[in-house]
Formats: C-alpha cells, structure tokens, sequence
C-alpha cells in the first residue's frame, strides 16, 4: 500500500468580507454603537457596499483529498476558487475553520515572492534561517549551500541584504532553498511566472526529479496549463472552494478550460472594462467589439472571421492600427496578428472600422485575445492607446475537413499549409 503524505478529511475555511476592527478601540467602539442605532458605519470608506460588509463566504467548502508520497500533484482553478487558501492551510500560514488536515514530513513552501525571507538578511543567512525553519541543523545546511547558491545563479549577490534582490531574483534564491533542503512536500504556489523561461525550465525539472527520484510530493499551482502539463501526472479542479474533478491531467485542463472560456457571444461592451493604470483608454477608448453575422462566435477554418470595432478619441492621432495577442483556452500563446493603419483619430468623433481575419492555419479548438490599439512612431516604436482587460473569445470548428484528428496536446494549435506533392511516381 502507497504511503500517505497529505490526508484531509472535510476541510473548510471561512473569511469575513471587509476590514476586521478599525485600528483603534475608539473606531471599533464608534462601529458598534452606529450599528446598534441602525446608522451608518462611520469608519467604512466610501464607495463600499455596507450590505456586503461583514458578510462571511466559505473560501474552502469541504475539501477532502488524499495525495500519496511522490506524487506531482496540479491544483487549477478560476481566481477566488480557493487554491491558495488550500496551500496557506498546508503550509500552517493560516487555521482551517472546520476539518482535519494530516501531514507525514517536513514542508517547504512558496506561497508569493519573497516569502519566509528577511529583507535585511544577506541571501547566505536567509538560506540558514529557512533551513533552522525547517528543523535543520547548521552541519546540514553547510552540506547544501552550495548547491543552493550554484542553482540560485545569486553568487554574485548571495551577501547582499535580499532587499535589494530583484522580484526575479527573489524567486531564483527561494525556489533553490525550498528545493534543496530536506523537505519531504514542496508547495508551490504560481511564483514560477515571475522568473525568466530558461529558469523556470530548470525548476520544473528540478520538481520533476524530487517527485520522480527522490520521493518528494509536490503541490502546484498555476495558470499556465503547459507547466501543469510538464510536472504533474495528477490535478484537482476548484471552483468555489470545492473539488469538481481530481484525476489525469488532460482530462483536468479540459474541464477548467470548459468552465472558464466565455459563451462565445458575438459582441463585447467594452466601455467599462478594466485597463492598465496609466495612458491607455484615455486618448483612444475602445467602445464595443462584434463578430460579424454570427449567432456565436464558432468559425471553420476556411470562412474569415469578420469584426468591428466601435471607438472614440479626444485628441487628433494619425495612423492607428489593432493587434491581438492570441491565445489558446488554457493560455498558452498561439501568435500574435496586427492590422495596417485603419484610420486617424479626431477629437471627439466617435468611429466604426471594419476588419476580418482569415484563421486558415489554427487548428480546431477555443482560443481567447485582448485587442490593443496602438500607433508606431517614426522608430516603429509601438505606442498603445487603449488595451482593454476582456477576453474575446472564439472557436476554430472544421468538421468536414479529411485528415488526422487534430490532437493539440502534442501537435500545438498552429494547423500549418498542407504539403503538397509536386512529383507522383
């Protein structure tokens, strides 16, 4: 019989919506008594929905989850679905509300960057205090140093205070202790983004040894279906703080990716969606983007996908064109596509353009972009002036089409030209 790492039976945690306490014992005393008048909360700001206030919502519902020793284990899930709720458990930053939680060796987690670090230590001593952390003594640490600071690529810096690291830096050094002390379980919670591409392949190897070689249970948490694809033999899907699938990898991905991905309706308001903190949408805004005659937004390969884009500006700008940043459903990128100049902006004119796509190399499946309006400069330097954060989503269905069945998993989501035989025997 396999060996138990993790055993949770009926796990839940539950938070309360808005700040706890006022700060003072005066604001919290002017709290309780305006509640008890039935009037206003003087020390709620603003803007905030005082209905909603002190309400409580269950982040975990019921969690219970066995994983084996050696196991590679993927966590995914929308935003809020309690991923890192669960981690923080695991890890003891924080106390389940109801249930049990068994754990058979020693943790080693990375919840965010920088945790478990002190901004005043040297990156040498905080290799030292993570490892007295994890109940080890100096003769074990000085036994792996070096290894931590060889695979750290921090020699350079491994005496300067941490705070001066760099966020990548930052990852670099924690990733290489927590994989290199004797920790029994790895936690893992999406702080590979933050690093650059050659480094977080080296970790993903990294974690892929400990859990195939060493026996190490590994714990991940990602957004990026391709590293989940890469480490984990087995996934739990979450969604609202229960377990809707745990089992084989694609299967998992298939299930997020169908309850995260839009209705692929035709038409997006975009007026009010979200955008960067700075320029964009303020010169240039976005109002509305529409597929054109469709009832949905599912396409063949052969048909182009026509669109429109309403907009306004409020000053004069010549030459602005759109690209879309492609991607699939699970967020791996497919390519990226740009228009010629369509237009100039006017102040104070509201427009309506015109275009179409021809999708004739994309393989079937949904994939999603985030349309970005922009100008080039005499460098040919991109200057964008509005990027709305909303997912337009479409789907690539070609079932008349003779061939293999496309299979994205090993083939990627690129269908390129046919190969054609210019000589028969």
């Amino acid at each position: 019989m396999e060996e138990i790492a993790i055993q949770i039976t009926n796990l839940k945690k539950q938070y309360k919506l808005g700040a706890i306490g006022g700060g003072t014992l005066t604001a919290d005393l002017q709290s309780w008594w305006a509640r008890k008048r039935g009037k206003a909360d003087p020390n709620v700001q603003l803007g905030i929905d005082a209905e909603q206030f002190g309400k409580r919502f269950w982040a975990l519902d019921g969690i219970d989850l066995s994983i084996r020793k050696g196991e590679a284990v993927g966590i995914i899930g929308a935003n809020g679905a309690g991923k890192s709720t669960l981690l923080k458990i695991l890890s003891r930053v924080t106390a389940p509300t109801e249930g049990e939680v068994k754990i058979k060796g020693r943790i080693s987690s990375m919840l965010e960057v920088g945790t478990g670090f002190h901004g005043e230590l040297t990156g040498r001593e905080n290799i030292y205090m993570n490892g007295a952390i994890l109940g080890m003594n100096k003769k074990e640490i000085e036994a792996k140093i070096e290894d931590i600071i060889e695979f750290s690529e921090c020699r350079e810096f491994i005496d300067t205070p941490v705070k001066r690291y760099s966020s990548g830096m930052y990852v670099k050094l924690a990733f290489a202790v927590a994989a290199h002390l004797d920790a029994d379980i790895l936690v893992m919670d999406e702080v590979l983004a933050v690093g650059d591409m050659k480094f977080q392949e080296k970790c993903l190897g990294k974690m892929g040894d400990g859990s195939a070689s060493e026996g190490k249970t590994v714990l991940y948490v990602s957004h990026n279906m391709n590293t989940i694809r890469q480490l984990c033999t087995r996934c739990i899907v979450l969604e609202r703080g229960k377990i809707i699938y745990d089992g084989e990898t694609e299967q998992a991905i298939a299930i997020y990716m169908d309850r995260n991905t839009g209705d692929l309706r035709t038409r997006y308001d975009l007026s009010h969606a979200e955008r960067p903190l700075l320029q964009p949408g303020k010169s240039v805004r976005l109002h509305s983007f529409e597929f054109l005659d469709k009832e949905h937004a599912v396409f063949d390969r052969k048909e182009k996908i026509r669109f429109k884009i309403e907009w306004s500006a409020t000053e004069n700008i010549p030459g602005l064109r759109i690209y879309f940043l492609i991607r699939f459903a699970d967020s791996s990128v497919v390519g990226m596509t740009e228009s010629e100049a369509f237009g100039d902006a006017e102040a104070g004119v509201r427009k309506t353009s015109y275009f179409e796509f021809d999708p004739a190399e994309f393989a079937d499946g949904r994939y999603y972009f985030f349309a970005d309006v922009f100008s080039m400069n005499e460098s040919r330097a991109h200057l964008s002036y509005d990027h709305p954060y909303e997912k337009i989503y479409f789907e690539i269905s070609s079932s008349n089409e003779t061939g293999l069945v496309w299979q994205s998993k090993y083939w990627g989501h690129v269908r390129l030209n046919p190969i054609v035989c210019v000589e028969k025997n």
